[in-house]
């Protein structure tokens, strides 16, 4: 499964220059996330509900080129891997005319309580979900 969004970098994403300043694609890159989760019904209000946040633990980016202001851009993602501790998603943002790739990154999350103590295996709520079937290779 993949989830995709399109939007337009805006004045307050860019630096100096008019460029996206590189900190912006991390916010791009947490929405396209939420929404991932929030397609398959891990919307976080739930979640908290059942003690369970998801925060990022690794982050692997990759720039290749910059975005400007008034470019529209496609969050694309996907989950890569699954182990019974975490989760890690792949996602590129990409001019949404073009296709050029702006980044690639792996982003992975692994579960904790509201106390941030670590799940040793991964809630059922977040285990039932990504299944294998959620899986795309990359």
């Amino acid at each position: 499964m993949k989830n995709t969004y399109t939007d337009k970098v805006y004045y307050a994403d860019t630096d100096a220059y008019g460029v996206v300043w590189h900190g912006a694609y991390l916010r791009m890159m947490e929405k396209g996330r939420v929404l991932y989760c929030d397609e398959l019904g891990l919307d976080l209000v739930s979640l908290k509900k059942h003690d369970v946040l998801i925060p990022v633990t690794t982050l692997n980016i990759r720039y290749r080129s910059s975005a400007k202001i008034e470019e529209h851009y496609t969050v694309t993602t996907t989950i890569s891997k699954k182990t019974p501790l975490s989760i890690t998603f792949h996602q590129t943002i990409t001019n949404a005319e073009t296709g050029k790739t702006y980044t690639e990154a792996d982003v992975t999350c692994v579960a904790v309580n509201s106390e941030g103590k670590l799940y040793r295996r991964l809630p059922e709520v977040l285990a039932n979900t990504f299944q294998e079937d959620t899986l795309c290779n990359v």
